[in-house]
């Protein structure tokens, strides 16, 4: 046995969690750090958002400026992606890391001066935490083969969900005693040490040469639709990636119209806890408080259990088509339950077991959709796919509470109406399962630290 197979301490320990081979476990680690700050960078800047959107604005203008981070997205993805087609890869990483590092900068002068950034402020967070985020996961895709992503992607969203609960802990230790605008440096800081990660891992994996390149046409042009600088017309021509936007669109649109049925339950008990002295003294906004202080710790928990010991589990002996069905599977029989039951625990237990299985299970395995796909594909279409048809999925969702809350719908009524929602989410996830499985992928070796990788 020589030594590059032979498995270190870090390859051994990690094969708790998934199947390591030899001299993978160095560069998992790496990049599960490098989500962790990505993910504590954002959970610490999000309660900026909420500080500043209420106390500026109101809980209305929230919902209506989502239409508004849309259109920024609208022109935003089109123009990433002319970049990700003209820089190579380190290039584009430190060009898009960096502005934004800028922007919260600018945020905290803006602040200081006495201007009101609230409104600024909410648009410019809901395109950076998407973006970035599927920024990092092009490159985690760049990295790894298919075989390689479907084994070792388990160990870095753990990272992502690890990262997801200490940014909230952070973010709530520190804004007593620095109060809110600090934060903005904080963030600011801890995303350009990101980025010092991401750069030493590019150097690392610096073998790999075709991915630190621009693309090429015609090196890049794929089975389907040829190669598109456009990034919304090489989602639209390409059928493989269309499935999967219109599978996170409708992903979305039923998470949050779950979450407004979760919203009307809580908010119904509540009040009914206070007006028959149940409460234990508390006000409505209290009883609806320490409800939700709960549901959140009860979905950070059960994300990280399941990353941990449970997503490596299922891609390994189900596979990704089957994987990729599970959330839906799950929120159908979700909502057919709070269809029927609605009570305040049902909607607890189902809305835990959903939340918790989509920011570990579905989010790991809707990275890895990407595995087969070109360079193109990896940064333009996946911002795309990521950020606008994810957003617009709130949006959608948005117009459906509308309407139904004018058509007199009840929760158990809209409940009835994510059902539908959830079986189309289904059976799209189904053919994106299955167009996966058919894909062809690239044709790579696996990339150990210096190790090259050669593309199709």
């Amino acid at each position: 046995m020589t030594p590059l197979d032979r498995p270190s301490s870090v390859d051994r320990a990690l094969r708790l969690f998934a199947e390591v081979h030899p001299g993978e476990g160095r560069l998992a680690v790496l990049l599960a750090l490098n989500v962790f700050l990505l993910l504590t960078t954002y959970y610490i800047l999000k309660p900026v958002r909420e500080a500043l959107i209420l106390g500026q604005g109101s809980p209305e203008l929230k919902t209506y400026l989502s239409v508004g981070q849309v259109a920024l997205l609208s022109v935003a993805v089109p123009f990433y992606g002319r970049l990700a087609g003209r820089l190579h890869r380190r290039a584009l990483l430190n060009v898009v890391t960096y502005f934004f590092v800028g922007c919260l900068a600018v945020f905290y002068v803006l602040a200081q001066v006495g201007l009101p950034i609230g409104i600024a402020y909410f648009l410019w967070i809901g395109v950076f935490n998407l973006m970035i985020v599927a920024q990092f996961w092009s490159f985690a895709n760049d990295l790894y083969t298919r075989e390689e992503g479907e084994r070792l992607f388990p160990i870095v969203g753990f990272g992502a969900s690890l990262g997801a609960v200490l940014g909230a802990v952070i973010a709530g230790r520190l804004i007593r005693p620095l109060g809110v605008y600090q934060l903005l440096l904080i963030g600011a800081a801890l995303l350009a040490a990101q980025l010092q990660v991401t750069n030493y891992v590019d150097r690392l994996t610096s073998g790999h040469e075709e991915a630190t390149k621009p693309p090429s046409k015609k090196a890049e042009a794929p089975e389907e639709g040829g190669a598109h600088t456009n990034a919304f017309a090489l989602v639209f021509r390409t059928r493989y990636l269309l499935l999967i936007a219109i599978m996170l669109l409708l992903n979305a649109t039923v998470d949050a119209t779950g979450e407004y049925i979760l919203g009307s339950i809580v908010t119904d008990a509540a009040q009914a806890r206070v007006a028959d002295g149940t409460s234990d003294g508390l006000g409505v906004e209290a009883v609806i408080g320490a409800f939700y202080s709960r549901y959140f710790a009860l979905i950070n928990i059960t994300s990280l259990l399941l990353q941990l010991f449970v997503v490596s589990r299922i891609v390994k002996y189900l596979g990704v088509s089957t994987a990729v069905t599970i959330l839906p599977a799950l929120s159908l029989v979700a909502y057919n339950v709070l269809a029927f039951v609605p009570g305040l625990w049902a909607v607890l237990g189902a809305k835990v077991a959903e939340k918790g299985t989509d920011y570990s299970l579905s989010n790991t395995v809707r990275n890895m959709l990407f595995l087969p796909c070109t360079r193109e594909e990896k940064y333009s279409a996946k911002q795309a796919i990521d950020s606008f048809f994810f957003r617009m999925g709130d949006v959608v969702s948005a117009a459906i509470v509308f309407g139904g809350t004018h058509a007199g719908l009840t929760a158990s009524g809209f409940a009835k109406l994510n059902i539908i929602l959830a079986a189309a989410f289904l059976s799209l996830a189904i053919l994106v399962g299955r167009a996966y499985v058919g894909r062809r992928p690239m044709r790579t070796v696996a990339v150990r630290a210096g190790a090259k990788q050669a593309p199709a």
